[in-house]
């Protein structure tokens, strides 16, 4: 039976540092990017003390792995000491069910909840969890599981920080007088929807030819280069599909540089957004993105986009978002794991 946060909550907690194993198919490999927020939460987790070693399913393995990985993660189990296994994304959640008798955490990303396919695989495996982290209460509210923990990833403040905008302009070759969109993803993922991207920026074009794009996914660059081009854009765009999204950090990222955001409604954003000015979310249509609901949808979107060209000032994120402090979000997730040990 799983807890619920009441119950986990209202247990002593244990103050040592922890032992955890952390199983996960999301993880920077090879120069990517590809689960850079599990990544900094581990970071952010060992900075505070405890110690955390990391399994990788799948990935480099091959999708063959999420079955044949139970094994290889019982073994890592028994032999580390540990004092609980923190699962990050449903995929992996069956491999880890059989990790022995150590507590099982699992933590819930977007597509392991609102993909069909992946939900079932989610199911399969979240049997005998202690406790269940969701990045949004959406994601919390579509699984069925309100009394879910919810506790969105969080973003490097000493990182992300607003810098010199004219410098890193220069550094990319932007002109001063360029009014730059940024696209927060890789172009070539359609979930990311880049389609819809490049039609409102068409749409900005005919109001005024200075306005460019700007790209931040690139194969192996250093985050430096991240935190660069943040400075250099005058407004985050975007445009990921519904479902495809959990908590976008991107988003969080964004705001913790002061950079406006215009966004479709999805994952955790309006709540990220709430108080955040300017900036805006736009909702997504109900109806197939095509025809006149594609046009509509182009269109509010170009409007705010061209709200904030024209108002050209940055926004107020970074004093009313520091609750997305990754070292406060660590702190969190060390809580968490205090009380189902303690429970």
């Amino acid at each position: 039976m799983t807890e619920t946060s009441e119950q986990l909550s209202a247990t002593p907690p244990i103050t040592r540092p922890l032992r955890v194993l952390a199983v996960t198919n999301l993880w920077p490999e090879q120069g990517s990017y590809r689960g850079i927020f599990v990544h900094r939460q581990v970071s952010a987790l060992r900075a505070l003390g405890h110690h955390v070693d990391v399994e990788v399913v799948a990935q480099s393995r091959g999708k063959w792995d999420y079955f044949t990985a139970a094994p290889r993660i019982r073994r890592r189990a028994r032999t580390g000491n540990y004092d609980l296994v923190h699962v990050h994304y449903g995929m992996t959640a069956p491999a880890a069910r059989l990790a022995g008798r150590l507590p099982r955490v699992l933590s819930l990303y977007g597509s392991d909840v609102n993909a069909p396919r992946q939900r079932l695989m989610t199911k399969l495996g979240w049997g005998g969890t202690r406790a269940r982290i969701y990045v949004s209460r959406r994601l919390a509210e579509t699984a069925g599981d309100p009394a879910g923990h919810v506790v969105a990833n969080g973003v490097d403040f000493r990182l992300f920080q607003p810098g010199d905008r004219s410098a890193a302009r220069r550094q990319l070759g932007i002109t001063p007088t360029a009014k730059v969109v940024l696209f927060g993803a890789d172009p070539a993922r359609p979930v990311k929807g880049y389609d819809v991207f490049r039609d409102v920026l068409a749409e900005l074009r005919r109001r005024d030819g200075s306005v460019q794009e700007l790209i931040l996914s690139a194969p192996g660059q250093p985050e430096a280069e991240l935190v660069r081009k943040y400075d250099a854009a005058d407004v985050l765009l975007f445009t990921s599909r519904p479902g495809s999204e959990g908590s976008p950090t991107v988003v969080k990222e964004a705001t913790a540089m002061g950079l406006p955001v215009v966004t479709v409604d999805v994952g955790d954003v309006a709540d990220i957004l709430a108080d955040v000015r300017p900036g805006a979310v736009v909702r997504f249509p109900a109806d197939p993105l095509v025809g006149p609901a594609r046009t509509q949808l182009v269109a509010d979107l170009a409007d705010q986009v061209w709200a904030v060209l024209a108002g050209g000032v940055r926004a107020d994120g970074r004093e009313k978002s520091s609750w997305l402090d990754e070292r406060l979000v660590a702190g969190r997730i060390a809580e968490i794991y205090r009380a189902v040990l303690g429970s």
